[in-house]
């Protein structure tokens, strides 16, 4: 049995990850940190999608509730790793940088960044002893072209980026693969207060993409196809411009 943890897994980009990866034939760990309905429903889909999955509940912002939670699955399944992980849980809270609020900035960072050193730290270890693992962190456009009022969600996903590179160097030859993914607009709660009519005029395709075209990505960097790739950042923007 595969193991694969999708940290935010309870909806939109993330529910679309884990019915991917179950439907690859991977036991997906959904993690959820407040919407315990939503994770029940991903859950359900994943089995839907062909292959058994469970919850799990922790806070990634939190560095003991984290460990607390991944350490007791991995003592639970002595036997088993999880070899694929995607650090896809992420909040935004937008404003121009003279009128952000400091939790503002700093709820956006410990999620996305501290979460993806509070998860990797732990999960990879085994990666290590098994000699093989997938980590693939859910970037943005944002950390790659910087968007006004999104100083704090940059900044967390510029770094996301920043330590995708460096991890990927560090355990390359452990035959562990680190890359990011860089969406653009892709329709989730996230984007519905986004004018879509407007932002869409400065998209090639002329649309918002769909969780499931990034979770086609996320798939692919997850399987065996994709051994040879690592230390990358791939955008899915449907070529926006600018």
């Amino acid at each position: 049995m595969k193991y694969a943890l999708v940290t935010g897994g309870s909806r939109g980009i993330g529910r679309a990850i884990c019915v991917k990866l179950a439907s690859q034939g991977y036991h997906v760990l959904i993690n959820y940190v407040s919407n315990e309905a939503k994770a029940i429903e991903t859950l359900e889909m994943t089995k839907a999608a062909g292959t058994e999955g469970e919850i799990i509940k922790f806070d990634v912002a939190n560095i003991e509730e984290t460990a607390a939670a991944i350490e007791k699955w991995q003592n639970d399944n002595k036997d088993s790793y999880i070899d694929v992980l995607v650090n896809n849980a992420g909040v935004t809270a937008d404003s121009l940088l003279p009128m952000m609020e400091p939790q503002a900035w700093h709820k956006v960072l410990s999620t996305s960044l501290d979460g993806f050193f509070n998860v990797t730290r732990l999960v990879i270890k085994k990666m290590i002893r098994k000699k093989h693992g997938r980590v693939i962190n859910m970037a943005s456009v944002s950390g790659i072209i910087g968007l006004p009022g999104q100083c704090n969600y940059s900044a967390a996903k510029g770094a996301i980026i920043a330590a995708t590179k460096a991890l990927s160097k560090e355990v390359g030859g452990k035959n562990i693969t680190v890359n990011a993914i860089a969406p653009g607009f892709i329709k989730t709660d996230m984007t519905n207060a986004l004018n879509e009519e407007e932002l869409k005029k400065g998209i090639a395709l002329g649309r918002f993409g769909e969780p499931e075209e990034v979770a086609a990505l996320a798939a692919f960097l997850a399987s065996d196809d994709a051994a040879y790739i690592t230390g990358e950042v791939i955008a899915i923007t449907g070529g926006l411009k600018g």
